[in-house]
């Protein structure tokens, strides 16, 4: 049964295929880059760095991996320990994966929007639902 749910959760991570590639939203001297490997035996890499004029530039680490819960988004911040959002069923060309027992936020999704890629995340914070998005385009 295990072999079954992993095997399935492969099969969802591939479907992601669509985010790999690397992304690039710039905004008022922000420079937002993403990167996704290309999904291989149940697992997608990357990595997101913000560059902000005047402040240190942060980096994240991600991947999207097949775990018996699903195919999971896990993301590790500087100082934090590892977050694991499950992906929830979707159409083709969106995913969004939720945590509902982490702070905020609570889920994490992407989706296709024309050749840009859409991503974002959101959850409650103090009672009130709290939005981050960003749109980037695709670096050739």
């Amino acid at each position: 049964m295990a072999a079954a749910v992993l095997g399935d959760a492969a099969a969802d991570v591939a479907k992601l295929s669509w985010m790999a590639g690397t992304w690039i939203q710039e905004k008022d001297g922000l420079v937002v880059r993403e990167t996704w490997l290309a999904p291989k035996d149940g697992v997608m890499g990357g990595v997101g760095q913000t560059n902000r004029p005047g402040k240190k530039p942060f980096v994240e680490h991600v991947k999207i991996s097949a775990e018996p819960a699903g195919a999971t988004f896990t993301a590790t911040l500087p100082g934090q320990p590892p977050t694991a959002f499950v992906l929830l069923p979707g159409p083709d060309g969106e995913a969004v994966f939720e945590n509902k027992a982490h702070d905020f936020p609570q889920r994490v999704f992407y989706r296709r929007c024309g050749e840009d890629l859409c991503a974002g995340v959101e959850g409650l914070v103090k009672g009130e639902l709290q939005r981050q998005e960003w749109r980037y385009t695709r670096v050739r």
